[in-house]
């Protein structure tokens, strides 16, 4: 049986707290990104430093997804694959909606201005379909996970797999053109987070060459060098793009950009391997409830940032502070609560039983 990697357990979750951080800047944001708060004060220095962790920290994410696609795959038949990814992936993302996530859908109507010229009896269903937020990231992943079952197939031998564990530190990194490239497709207007080309690039670059233990070591071993990389790229991406909106077409397929974004990711898998391969009773806690909270955070953000902002007058500091603290706070008590209710809990969190990490 594969062992479990415990720092990839940790990346994940701390890269789903970031995802949390992320989404109070972004509410808030004064950049120009839709889908904020409109009219909100923000806060110049938390605009500039929510930019330096969009272009790589969902793109992390889909790394690590096709790495534990593979570990996956190795003790499951495909069918169990499947239905496994359709009940956690799927079921929340369409299903769960309508039971939760259409407060999010309700609440950017309302802000945009849109419930007056709606009918009464399409509020709910309209609200419940428009309330994605951020489950596009599980969207996706299920249908990249469809996908690479239908790669696996034409691999059916498993040559391309074998082959890309030969790779090294060299290769890891020349990678990055892959990412460049995928950055420039399948790249959807206005929803500027579905970006099929570089997540479904990174993904399998996850699964057919970050899962070979052999990489893995080498990660560790360049991991030094590329942080020294990710920083100098990352100070140029700083210069260039600081205060602007980062998630403009231009930003995101620049070569800039995307060096940066590679090689923050290749450094944070190498930094973590080498550092982060350990746990306590507070990181398996994290492990476990990481997915509930990614799922569950965003109706909780969206209700409080509301209240916030239209319901006091306090300054931005207080609205940014209040919101991450009832963020924070509702999303732990709302997971406890779900989790424990059969039937909610599968179609919100896509688990039967009571717990159970991602």
């Amino acid at each position: 049986m594969t062992k479990r990697r415990l720092y990839l357990d940790n990346i994940r979750w701390a890269t789903v707290l970031l995802v949390l951080l992320y989404h109070v800047g972004y509410i808030f944001n004064g950049v120009g990104i839709l889908g904020g708060v409109p009219n909100a004060k923000s806060i110049r220095w938390v605009d500039c430093m929510i930019g330096v962790v969009y272009p790589w920290f969902m793109v992390l994410l889909f790394a690590v997804s096709g790495i534990c696609a593979r570990y996956a795959l190795e003790k499951r038949t495909v069918k169990e694959f499947l239905r496994e990814r359709a009940r956690k992936l799927l079921v929340p993302s369409t299903l769960g909606l309508f039971v939760i996530h259409w407060v999010t859908g309700y609440l950017n109507i309302k802000m945009g201005g849109g419930l007056e010229y709606m009918p009464g009896f399409l509020v709910y269903p309209i609200a419940a379909i428009s309330g994605i937020g951020p489950l596009w990231f599980i969207q996706m992943l299920f249908l990249f996970s469809a996908a690479l079952v239908l790669i696996r197939k034409l691999d059916g031998k498993e040559k391309l797999w074998a082959l890309c564990g030969k790779s090294g530190g060299w290769i890891a990194a020349a990678l990055g053109f892959l990412i460049w490239g995928g950055a420039q497709v399948g790249n959807l207007p206005v929803l500027t987070m579905y970006r099929f080309g570089i997540y479904f690039a990174a993904f399998l670059i996850g699964y057919f060459v970050f899962s070979h233990e052999e990489v893995q070591e080498k990660l560790e071993a360049f991991r030094w060098g590329f942080l020294t990389v990710a920083l100098a790229f990352g100070a140029g991406y700083i210069l260039k793009y600081w205060g602007g909106n980062f998630t403009q077409d231009a930003v995101l397929k620049s070569f800039l950009t995307n060096a940066y974004l590679w090689f923050t990711v290749l450094a944070i898998l190498g930094l973590m391997k080498r550092y982060g391969n350990k746990e306590n009773a507070v990181t398996r806690y994290l492990a476990k409830n990481s997915f509930g909270y990614y799922i569950l955070h965003y109706p909780v953000l969206i209700t409080a940032a509301y209240l916030l902002q239209y319901h006091t007058a306090l300054s931005a500091g207080w609205k940014y502070f209040l919101t991450l603290a009832a963020m924070l706070g509702g999303t732990f008590l709302l997971n406890e609560a779900v989790k424990r209710i059969p039937g909610i809990r599968w179609l919100i969190l896509g688990v039967k039983k009571k717990e159970g990490k991602l």
